[in-house]
């Protein structure tokens, strides 16, 4: 504040111009303070107005160290020094020590007493120890040395002498940052306000020539314009996609929300009084309620795979009912869009090896909640070779999750329909200090991939995960800890909506 203040008083700035005036070479910032009688920061607030208004002078920023008497110091300097005032509160009789230690400076005092000799303590004395005067007189030279100092003749003592009373936290060293200021090209004693702008009546009078301009600066960046951002999720998902596209994998398109039963449940080789396809789980819709586009023969054969069975598998002995495989629905997961692509992939007349994957939402027909939403992020990945086995698997998610930073694994065995052999994977969470699930994984039964063509050596490999998890234990907690600005609790934050694997 005082600084602007500066900036408006011109009879400051013209005060300091006129000092400038008087003195050959230059003058330090500190001294003009002294000699106008204002504050330092009032100077060089004036020193950077006049140096605003161009070349009138030159302004160089320097510092100097110097001696200064502490709080404590200045107590010295009025009442002497701790010893000083210990020797002086004995008696010629001597005093008990107890009674010593009760002064305000008796403990350090008696320390620094002893250590010079003025004092001794007998500690065989009858009436318990006592100390006596050793001398009749002394030289208080702390408060001596302090006095120097508060005159400004700290150069006198010795570096010794100095740094002993800096540790005794009766003297600082302080820095001060003044500045060096000499005339510049344009000095003048006079203040003239420059022009900040070209108006169109200094053009057609003429005075903009004996005007003075404020130097543009075009380097400056200007106002930021206001502007959208990426929600968190999107930025991660580019992310995540990246990793994929590193990897040789291909997106596949996910832009079909709606999924027919059959393309989401049944090619899946998932039974039709699943759980999962109930009207608490999923979503149905009621206009248009049903699909009718399927390819005939993989109709056929998925039907008698599910009610017969066939390669190599009992089926489940049940009768399948087109109705139910035709009822459209949001889908639950991106798994149906793997079927597709791998149902087309078996439709080329030669096998070729492929990699997949899609990140996109998936809905659930869940009761809102603390840990529950309808909707999600699911991340998928499907690779199609001969020969693929469990540990090929296993390689490839330690590849990905290591590219998100993820290096802590677990696998455990689990169950899923179309899956076979199936994990779940685990992470080690920092912030919770603890393994958390981060998604699921498996081998593609045969009773799915036979169906729509393969061939019988060619093995399926697939995981998905959440969007949301796996972005919480990649980023850390630290971070959401910034973005609400407050501690949070790790277990809540993991159990809510954004990060729940089933939500």
């Amino acid at each position: 504040r005082r600084a602007s203040q500066g900036m408006a008083d011109s009879g400051l700035l013209e005060s300091v111009l006129r000092l400038v005036e008087k003195v050959d070479g230059g003058v330090d910032s500190q001294d003009v303070a002294g000699g106008l009688s204002v504050d330092h920061q009032v100077v060089v607030g004036a020193v950077k107005s006049l140096q605003a208004l161009g070349e009138v002078i030159e302004a160089t920023q320097r510092s100097s160290k110097h001696w200064e008497v502490t709080g404590e110091g200045n107590e010295i300097l009025e009442q002497g020094s701790h010893e000083a005032r210990v020797f002086k509160a004995i008696p010629e009789e001597g005093l008990p020590q107890s009674e010593l230690m009760k002064l305000p400076s008796g403990k350090v005092g008696f320390s620094k007493a002893m250590s010079n000799k003025w004092i001794r303590l007998d500690k065989g004395h009858e009436g318990g120890p006592r100390v006596f005067r050793t001398v009749d007189s002394i030289e208080d030279a702390v408060r001596e040395k302090l006095q120097q100092v508060k005159k400004g003749q700290s150069s006198q003592l010795e570096e010794k002498e100095k740094n002993e009373l800096k540790k005794r936290k009766l003297l600082t060293e302080v820095t001060v940052k003044s500045y060096w200021i000499t005339k510049g090209s344009n000095f003048s004693t006079t203040i003239t306000k420059q022009e900040t702008e070209l108006t169109p009546e200094m053009i057609a009078s003429g005075s903009w020539r004996e005007k003075k301009f404020k130097p543009y600066n075009f380097e400056a960046m200007g106002v930021a314009p206001d502007s959208g951002h990426l929600h968190p999720l999107m930025k991660v998902r580019t992310q995540f996609r990246q990793i994929f596209l590193e990897m040789g994998f291909t997106e596949m398109p996910t832009n079909n929300f709606i999924e027919s039963s059959f393309w989401n449940f049944d090619s899946l080789f998932q039974p039709q009084q699943h759980p999962a396809r109930d009207q608490h789980d999923t979503f149905f819709l009621s206009d248009p309620a049903l699909a009718h586009e399927f390819p005939p023969d993989y109709l056929e054969r998925v039907k008698k795979v599910h009610s017969e069975g066939g390669f190599g598998s009992q089926g489940y002995k049940y009768d399948w009912k087109i109705e139910e495989a035709q009822k459209n629905i949001l889908r639950t997961h991106t798994t149906a869009v793997s079927a597709r692509m791998l149902y087309k992939l078996a439709q080329q007349e030669k096998f070729t090896p492929v990699k997949y994957f899609s990140i996109d939402r998936v809905f659930r027909n869940e009761t809102l909640d603390a840990t529950h939403l309808a909707e999600f992020h699911q991340i998928e990945g499907v690779v199609a070779d001969y020969g693929l086995t469990l540990g090929d698997l296993m390689g490839v998610l330690h590849q990905f999750f290591t590219k998100l930073g993820i290096t802590k694994l677990r696998f455990k065995p689990a169950y899923n329909p179309y899956t076979e052999p199936s994990m779940e994977v685990f992470s080690y969470h920092e912030g919770l200090k603890k393994w958390v699930e981060v998604g699921n994984s498996g081998v593609f039964r045969p009773e799915m991939l036979l169906p729509m063509g393969l061939p019988e050596e060619v093995s399926v490999i697939a995981w998905g995960l959440s969007l949301e998890r796996p972005t919480m234990i990649k980023y850390g907690i630290n971070n959401i800890r910034e973005l609400v600005g407050h501690k949070v609790n790790l277990q809540m934050v993991y159990d809510s909506p954004v990060c729940r694997l089933d939500s």
